[in-house]
């Protein structure tokens, strides 16, 4: 089951749990890496219990991010689980790991530590809230990240509305990619130098860059934008209109499909009016113009305009379900659904990688591991033999199937 990805060869340790760490970790993995996944002892990864839903089970979430990836459970507790880590550590190209800050650093494998035992080792650490500054501390989790990075206050219908989160616990994700891309600079200029270091985010970090726009409003203006529902805080009309039979999303934002969007509905006249020709008059009298459009589009269904839409160059889409998402036909024919193999369950659907190369393919070779599958099989790669693997299991240093 060799890896054909363009990071082949390379060796990363996951010593990661839930979300944010794992999701690098797997992005990592779709490229090719070896990720081994060190899970703690005795019941490994938290997302194993995120059920239901659950597969004869395996725990579906669980699933879906650790797939590519080997798993050995290791009891970093013990000295003899600690050796182990020590050695895998020294030959590894890549470290990634998002305990509570200071965790690592108790197991006496901290940044420090480990830098002077691999100089050349990448030390990928994903936290709440980042390494410095007065929350440094702080357990983070995707709901606080989202809180305190403003997005629950734009995300929603508007004042007098309670709090909304997105729904995708977009913090968590967004840190993963944000540190693989970190990973992948540093891994660029270790083969340049043959130098390591130290790759630090956040979930914080994460959720303030998803505000590019809003923080661009507020640093302008010194006022905070509000919620504003699916509708776009600088260009209109931009956001979910209701049509006869459902949802659509119209993104005619700009001048030119401004234009076209006038002509599809029959209503040109409205191009040149003065509340509406230009976007700083649609963005003025937005509620205005969204009642005038949805009065339009209430007259026929969303697949009717949805085809007049396309055929005249109008951005536009359906508001489909998780489910219908994943039978879309585009969605099918980018492979972001893809079969693998798992070892207890057969065959079974999970997601594809989101990036593609022409030469260095990535692709999904294997499905997420059982607690300690490949426990057994990593240690033998490591010089151990199947006396001294016996002897860690029954001392609780590991745990293997």
């Amino acid at each position: 089951m060799a890896a054909k990805g363009p990071l082949t060869g390379v060796k990363v340790i996951e010593l990661a749990h839930i979300m944010a760490g794992p999701v690098c970790g797997v992005m990592l993995a779709d490229m090719g890496a070896d990720v081994i996944k060190v899970e703690k002892v005795p019941d490994g990864d938290d997302t194993r219990r995120m059920t239901p839903p659950a597969v004869d089970g395996e725990s579906a979430a669980f699933m879906i991010l650790n797939r590519n990836k080997r798993g050995i459970s290791i009891n970093l507790k013990n000295p003899g689980g600690k050796a182990v880590m020590e050695k895998m550590l020294i030959s590894a190209d890549v470290l990634i790991e998002n305990y509570r800050p200071g965790t690592m650093e108790r197991f006496g494998l901290g940044y420090d530590t480990l830098h002077k035992m691999n100089p050349a080792l990448i030390y990928c650490q994903v936290t709440g809230f980042g390494r410095t500054g007065p929350y440094a501390n702080r357990a983070g989790f995707d709901l606080i990240a989202q809180g305190l990075s403003g997005i629950m206050s734009v995300t929603g219908e508007g004042s007098g509305r309670q709090p909304v989160k997105a729904g995708p616990p977009i913090t968590d994700i967004s840190a993963g990619i944000l540190a693989a891309m970190g990973v992948l600079a540093a891994y660029v200029h270790r083969l340049k130098t043959g130098e390591g270091q130290l790759v630090d985010t956040s979930l914080l970090e994460a959720g303030v860059t998803t505000t590019y726009w809003q923080s661009a409003i507020c640093l302008a203006t010194g006022k905070s934008p509000g919620a504003i529902g699916s509708a776009h805080p600088l260009s209109a009309p931009y956001q979910a209109i209701q049509t006869k039979d459902g949802w659509i999303n119209l993104g005619a934002a700009n001048q030119a499909n401004w234009k076209r969007l006038v002509e599809v509905i029959e209503q040109p006249e409205l191009a040149n009016d003065p509340r509406f020709n230009d976007n700083a008059g649609r963005m003025k009298n937005l509620p205005m113009l969204i009642e005038i459009l949805t009065a339009r589009f209430r007259t026929s269904t969303s697949a009717d305009w949805l085809t007049r839409l396309e055929a005249a160059g109008v951005p536009a889409g359906p508001v489909l379900s998780i489910g219908e998402m994943l039978t879309d036909p585009q969605v099918l024919a980018r492979d972001m659904v893809v079969e693998v193999e798992h070892n207890k369950l057969g065959r079974m659907k999970t997601l594809g990688p989101p990036v593609k190369f022409s030469v260095t393919p990535s692709g999904v070779r294997r499905g997420a591991p059982l607690l300690g599958q490949h426990t057994r099989e990593v240690l033998k790669e490591y010089g151990y033999k199947d006396g001294e693997i016996k002897e860690m299991i029954d001392r609780g240093d590991v745990i293997a199937r």
